[in-house]
């Protein structure tokens, strides 16, 4: 039987003295995991990887994950490096050598296109992420590095925001063209509003010919967005975009009309009076209103994620009237997985180290409440677990 220590995600009902705060969600214990399956490696996390999936697991919103999947506590973690220490291969299955360090694919339950409708160490019952010394992962949802890659470990870890971005941008660009298929995309502007996956989807743009844009909110990330050669948006120039609460005070709804007329012209100048041919919206709610002024005609909202809120309010005659195509994904699919990772490889479709900030096992409550309070400086924020 194989012991490790673990972050575990107890259900709330027995975690009684939980704050109610993300890092404080944790509880840090020796747990037994197992040896490994049929189908089945043992592993030791190298570094992972944090998600807005695990801030909503530890905020239990939109759903409790530990309810969900029937269980008293869960080890929550589903994009890292893992190296390889021993494997239970079946007859005709993925088959992986110790010492072999892997991607992990958050691969849960696949509907029949290969695409996930349940997500490994979130929502699918039985599932063990990587926030532990030692996990039991299926051989199946490891895919090994590249051999001999120039690329860093720490770059490789941010692979799950990278993955997501190839999966949305082949099917916003999709979108798109169906409505403008002779259209020159220098003509045209992608605008993604700030986040690891909108930089990445907008490195796909820039190489496809487009005009991008992104916003950010500090000057590191204003620099290095430059420095990728996307137009940065420094969103302290309009500091009242988001939609005001209700019976918010007069000055407040002021600024925030103020701030949205000056935003959205911003965009018009840059796209020539057109606004954004394709938004990136993984933020949602507080920001809906903003993407519908700044969308051009014939424009496409792209979304794999909510990190703000789930609900939007659509017209839906304005967005008939004005052609609007909404795309909405999910992860990725699985067919795709080694022509993604090779894409990474040979193109170069990864971070700069300088995007990425690692933090320390014992410091995992710690990030967990950064991310959740927006304090996180950098787009990649990772853990280590082991060396």
């Amino acid at each position: 039987m194989v012991t490790t220590e673990a972050w575990v995600l107890p259900a709330a009902a027995v975690a009684p003295d939980w704050d109610g705060t993300a890092g404080g969600a944790l509880q840090r214990t020796v747990i037994e995991i197992g040896d490994p399956g049929p189908g089945e490696a043992l592993v030791e996390p190298l570094l992972g990887s944090w998600e807005a999936n695990v801030d909503h697991a530890l905020t239990r919103t939109p759903i409790d994950v530990c309810s969900a999947r029937g269980e008293e506590s869960v080890i929550l973690g589903n994009l890292g490096v893992v190296r390889v220490l021993d494997s239970n291969p079946v007859p005709g299955g993925p088959s992986l050598a110790p010492g072999t360090v892997c991607m992990l694919m958050p691969f849960g339950r696949l509907d029949r296109h290969g695409y996930v409708e349940l997500v490994h160490a979130y929502d699918c019952p039985g599932t063990m992420g990587l926030l532990a010394r030692r996990s039991v992962l299926p051989l199946a949802n490891l895919l090994p590095l590249p051999e001999s890659t120039p690329y860093s470990v720490e770059q490789w870890a941010t692979y799950g925001r990278y993955f997501t971005a190839w999966d949305n941008w082949r099917a916003a660009l999709g979108c798109w063209r169906t409505q403008l298929p002779d259209a020159d995309p220098a003509e045209h502007l992608v605008l993604g509003w700030g986040g690891g996956v909108a930089l990445a989807e907008l490195t796909l743009a820039a190489r496809a010919g487009f005009r991008t844009a992104m916003t950010v909110g500090s000057d590191e990330r204003r620099e290095l967005v430059e420095k990728l050669g996307i137009t940065a948006l420094d969103r302290r120039n309009w500091p009242g975009l988001t939609v005001p609460s209700r019976g918010a005070a007069p000055d407040e709804v002021a600024r925030h009309e103020a701030s949205t007329a000056a935003f959205v012209a911003t965009v018009r100048e840059l796209s020539d009076g057109q606004g954004a041919a394709i938004l990136i919206d993984n933020i949602g709610t507080p920001l809906w209103k903003l993407t519908s002024s700044v969308l051009a005609r014939q424009g496409v909202i792209s979304t794999c994620g909510w990190k703000a809120g789930m609900r939007i309010p659509v017209l839906r005659g304005a967005e008939c009237l004005s052609r609007h195509l909404h795309v909405n994904t999910h992860v990725w699919r699985s067919h795709d997985v080694q022509v993604i990772r090779d894409v990474m490889e040979t193109t170069e479709f990864l971070p700069p180290p300088q995007a990425i900030e690692v933090w320390d096992f014992d410091d995992v409550p710690s990030l967990a409440q950064d991310y959740n309070q927006d304090r996180v400086a950098s787009y990649f924020a990772l853990y280590r677990v082991n060396d």
